[in-house]
């Protein structure tokens, strides 16, 4: 059974497999040969070149098999009768650790004291808090599950909203009512048509004076220049782990604007994704080796 596989690492791991012959292609070298043949492909991290081609020339392909939760790069242009799963669970951890501290420097202001320390100065003066806010957790699945438990201690109400509501969650449609009454705006929405741009001019102005915006989800869910906007005005605060574009080129305006944290898109990519991946991987082929029901199925947009 050819495999391609994103990495050495995830080639040791399946290797004892019986039947399973792997070949690394990680997107930055030469395509192995025989993409006819692959039955199941394991994508890298970030897309390789021609997503919509390769799979175009992907004739034998059976399961592919993502090392993200997002699958909007491959869902478009899956071959028929090949099955989509993503990494659901494996970057929780490390994804709401990151939004965790993310809120924090940014509600303490640990940038703003960062820069002081190399100016050595002491600027002394009071900061906001966590305790006593109200976190909104828009697009609450696994992580915004893991993100409620890393945040219990911290004395903040957590308020959840998913794209259908069920019990203690909100749906979507009630957003414009939630939105003026929280202090941090959490983003954990998958990248789909319906949240494209869905943070816009409106959506940021509805948020209350002062608020932080955090995106851990995908620079596309937020209009970058209504974004800019109100942090020019210095009405709202954020931190990006994600941005469009993405990377950030060289003079964006991103860059020097007040009240910003950004990080190049790193809230996943820890030891513990990596360790949770490589299970994720050995249990997802023995599952399908033996014919058995896969997990992180994808039958709709995600």
């Amino acid at each position: 059974m050819k495999t391609w596989v994103p990495s050495v690492s995830v080639a040791d791991v399946l290797s004892d497999l019986p039947g399973v012959e792997c070949a690394v292609y990680d997107g930055t070298s030469a395509m192995p040969d025989g993409v006819g043949d692959v039955e199941v492909w394991i994508p890298p991290l970030i897309p390789v070149p021609d997503v919509p081609g390769t799979l175009a020339r992907m004739g034998s392909l059976k399961l592919l098999q993502t090392v993200t939760a997002g699958v909007e790069a491959y869902r478009p242009h899956m071959p028929s009768g090949a099955v989509l799963c993503n990494a659901r669970g494996v970057h929780d951890a490390g994804t709401a650790e990151w939004a965790v501290g993310a809120m924090l420097a940014v509600v303490r202001e640990f940038p703003g004291f960062v820069d002081a320390q190399r100016r050595g100065e002491w600027t002394y003066h009071h900061t906001g808090v966590l305790a006593d806010s109200r976190v909104l957790i828009v697009g609450y699945g696994s992580i915004g599950a893991a993100l409620e438990r890393r945040l219990d201690g911290f004395e903040v109400e957590i308020v959840r909203v998913a794209r259908s509501a069920r019990d203690g969650v909100h749906a979507m449609d009630e957003l414009p009512a939630l939105l003026p009454e929280a202090d941090v705006v959490v983003l954990l929405v998958p990248a789909t048509a319906a949240t494209a741009g869905m943070v816009d001019a409106a959506f940021l102005a509805r948020m209350k004076d002062g608020a932080v915006l955090v995106n851990a989800a995908r620079g596309g869910i937020v209009d970058t220049d209504a974004l800019l906007a109100e942090l020019k005005n210095g009405r709202l605060r954020a931190a990006l782990d994600v941005t469009a574009p993405e990377p950030l080129p060289e003079g964006h305006p991103l860059w020097g604007a007040p009240g910003l944290l950004i990080t190049p898109h790193v809230a996943g990519s820890t030891p513990a994704s990596v360790r949770r991946t490589l299970r994720l991987m050995r249990a997802q082929l023995e599952r399908y080796l033996a014919g058995e029901s896969l997990v992180n199925v994808i039958t709709d947009a995600y």
